[in-house]
């Protein structure tokens, strides 16, 4: 089980929200040292808890005007990982979920309009071996798009005090 502590969230709270705040406005804050924030943020990024980093681009400034949602019906669930292989190969996919309900799985993708969203379910997403069927909602507008809230809910972090730091 991981550990973060309360320095840990507050560390997490203000680069989640800025990626590029200073680490030494975060130590001025946190009432620690830069070189402190430095070495909490590498611990969280060597433990797992930091995922990854750097800029979104905005898809549309790249001609990229269509968000889709595809639910993906495969022929038998144990297809799957041959099937995530395929996705791999398609740039505009940037989403793949294996899921419950309705769909085996749920991708999301990027197009440039109706007419490249079309030739890609039907040259490539249905010409894969193992769908069966595809159903497509497109997303009109992204209205919320956030960071889950950093504190004792999760399940997998065991809130620690900062002297057991």
């Amino acid at each position: 089980m991981l550990k973060v502590d309360d320095l840990d969230k507050k560390i997490l709270e203000m680069i989640s929200c800025n990626a590029r705040l200073p680490f030494k406005e975060v130590a001025d804050v946190c009432g620690v040292s830069r070189a402190a924030v430095h070495q909490r943020v590498q611990h969280l990024i060597d433990d797992g808890v930091i995922i990854g980093s750097g800029f979104h681009v905005d898809p549309s400034c790249l001609g990229y005007n269509t968000c889709t949602y595809v639910g993906i019906t495969l022929e038998k669930g144990s297809m799957y990982k041959s099937v995530v292989d395929e996705f791999e190969k398609i740039p505009e996919i940037v989403e793949c979920h294996f899921t419950t309900g309705p769909y085996t799985m749920l991708i999301k993708l990027y197009a440039r309009d109706n007419a490249h969203l079309m030739t890609l379910l039907n040259d490539r997403l249905q010409e894969i071996e193992g769908v069966f069927s595809t159903e497509t909602l497109i997303s009109l507008k992204q209205s919320i798009k956030k960071e889950v809230p950093i504190g004792t809910q999760c399940h997998d972090i065991k809130p620690i005090s900062l002297e057991e730091a």
